[in-house]
């Protein structure tokens, strides 16, 4: 049980180092924004519901142990195991694609912004993304502890000549 709390934990902490991914319009507010999210997610569910499926991977053949002694040589008892059950929603790429289009005719494209460097953090004042800012190669963003964002872009110093 205190693996799976590690695992778990470990997890969350990963997911907060990874980039942010979201539908992007510049200049919308960020609510605006997670409020038409939900819309077509909704939207998306109603049109295209869960379809959970159970199924079975294939068994899997177990040899046996080898032994060997003086020469000649032996399997102990193998064995075949079945394979391991799961369940699958049949209906999850089309649902997402039901969201892109609805994402889209609101006038938003998915977007995957990196985290910023421990540099960047550094340099950045507290605070978050009240609307979405036009992004460019160097954009990054910053999570807060409350899971909210902030999405800078650093200035590139120039060398000069």
């Amino acid at each position: 049980m205190k693996t799976l709390i590690r695992i778990a934990l470990f997890g969350m902490m990963l997911a907060g180092c990874g980039p942010l991914s979201l539908y992007y319009q510049p200049g919308v507010s960020v609510t605006r924004q997670q409020n038409d999210t939900t819309r077509c997610e909704v939207q998306a569910l109603e049109e295209v519901p869960v379809n959970t499926q159970i199924r079975q991977a294939p068994p899997v053949y177990y040899p046996g142990d080898r032994y060997c002694n003086r020469g000649q040589c032996w399997r102990g008892n193998s064995y075949w195991a079945p394979g391991p059950v799961y369940s699958v929603d049949a209906n999850k790429t089309l649902r997402a694609k039901v969201l892109d289009l609805c994402m889209a005719d609101k006038g938003y494209q998915p977007v995957s912004i990196p985290a910023c460097s421990q540099s960047v953090k550094s340099q950045v004042p507290p605070g978050r993304t009240t609307t979405l800012p036009q992004l460019s190669s160097n954009s990054c963003f910053v999570r807060n502890d409350d899971r909210s964002y902030q999405i800078v872009t650093p200035q590139i110093a120039s060398t000069g000549g």
